[in-house]
Formats: structure tokens, sequence, C-alpha cells
């Protein structure tokens, strides 16, 4: 009986999300042994035409040959993966997404009449069914060697949807904004990382994207009564997973409302 098979493919992105996969070392070796990679540039220069069984997909989709690619790579794949900010919120390039990427385009490129590039940075889900989404920024690589062990034992991917602030009490780490004032995200982001940056005295940036029903609009308000303005709080928001739509509806709510009171 042949191995299922997997394929990695990219698109706008920094490559981090393939390269914390290389990096879980021993336990891909173990996935390697159940699974035939078939492509995946990354890590080989051996890439195979489809179909395949596991499609992981790295990025958003910036151009107009993405649009099409993603396309072709949804026909070719049973199960559809999108891991890391990029591929499930469009990711920090989303942030032209309230800018003009023409001026943009102006700015960096001599000739940007060659450069074809859609308006928007959008995350795959806006133009193919996905079958899962793993976030992060990287991904944490233990949940994507579960995720794909699950999906070849026929079992579907459980990976923790808890805030970040349960992570900090597990860990017994005081809060860093009850603590010390300090801006926070952690209420609102899904967990993944461990609460990393709370444990270095460090508000949470928001890697993981929304936890399950944030409640974003008190958070804000919390953040404004302790001295924030509705900008910065915006900013805060307007990150890793910036077009994530829980975020990118709160930031766009505060920047209307800061222009109003102006």
């Amino acid at each position: 009986m042949s191995k299922p098979t997997l394929a990695v493919f990219k698109f706008a992105s920094c490559d981090g999300c393939q390269l914390a996969l290389l990096d879980a070392e021993d336990q891909l070796l173990a996935v390697a042994g159940a699974i035939n990679i078939v492509n995946f540039p990354e890590a080989s220069s051996r890439m195979e035409s489809g179909p395949y069984d596991i499609a992981l997909v790295e990025g958003s989709i910036t151009t107009p040959r993405d649009a099409e690619r993603i396309q072709q790579i949804r026909r070719d794949a049973r199960y559809l993966i999108t891991i890391g900010a990029c591929a499930t919120a469009g990711g920090i390039q989303a942030l032209r997404n309230w800018g003009d990427t023409a001026e943009f385009m102006r700015a960096v490129y001599a000739t940007p009449e060659y450069i074809q590039v859609l308006d928007n940075s959008t995350p795959i889900a806006e133009h193919v069914s996905v079958d899962f989404e793993l976030r992060g920024c990287p991904i944490n690589q233990h949940q994507l060697i579960e995720v794909i062990q699950s999906l070849l034992a026929g079992q579907v991917p459980r990976t923790p949807r808890h805030s970040v602030c349960l992570d900090c009490k597990r860990r017994g780490t005081v809060c860093v904004t009850v603590a010390q004032g300090i801006a926070c995200l952690g209420p609102v982001t899904q967990s993944g990382c461990h609460a990393i940056c709370p444990s270095y005295n460090r508000g949470c940036y928001g890697c993981y994207g929304p936890a399950a029903q944030p409640n974003l609009i008190s958070l804000s308000t919390h953040a404004i009564n302790a001295g924030d303005s509705g900008t910065q709080t915006a900013h805060r928001l307007r990150n890793f997973n910036a077009y994530a739509t829980p975020f990118r509806e709160e930031s766009q709510r505060l920047k209307n409302q800061s222009e109003e009171e102006a």
C-alpha cells in the first residue's frame, strides 16, 4: 500500500512556518516515515505534480498569478491546511490593505509598471475552501506535527482555542497588565506560544490571532481607560494578524471613532 503524499506550497510570506516544520527534526523524521513528501522546495529539489493527500500552504494571496495557482492546489489536494498568520489572516503584509497600494509601489519600485499585484493581501480561505487552519507567526511546530498525525489517523485535529491568559495562569506568570500596567493582547489572543512574551515582562503581540469569542471592545475600553488612545490600541491590533476579522473590525472601529473625535 502506498504512503499518503504531502506537498508544501509557499505564497507571500517569509518562509518562517516552513522553517518551523523543518526545525521539528526528530518529530518530522517520525512523520516522514508514514508519509511520502513529494513537493517541498524549501527542503528538497524533488517536486512532483498532484494529486496530493495533504497540502500545506504558507503565505497570503497578493498577485493575480497567486490567485490562479491556489485554485489548482485546491483541486489537487484532498486536505488543504493553511499554516501561519499570512495564510490564515493575510499576514503583516495585509497592513497595506488600509493604504494606497499604487503609492507603495511607486515608493518601492523604480519601474512599478512591471509589477503585477493585487490591492489587498488576503488569506487563503478567501479564495478556496480550507480544511484546517493552523495559526501563528510562526506556527507551533508541535501543533503542525499533531495535525498531520491526526489526519493520517483519520481524526479531526485539535488545537487549543483558549486565550493566552490561561497559559499565563498555568505557568504562574503574573499578569503584566494588572501588575505593571503593560498593554497586552493576551486576553483576546489564541494560545499557541505558551505565553512567551508575558513571561519576559512584555505584553502579548497577538501572534496567534484572535481567540474564540474575543471580547475586543472590553479590551479596547480597558486600554483607553488606562491611558492609551484609540489609535494606539488600533495599531496594536494591526500587527501579524491585522486582517483577521475580529482584529480588523475592532481596529477599524477605533480608527473611525478617533477620527470622529478629532
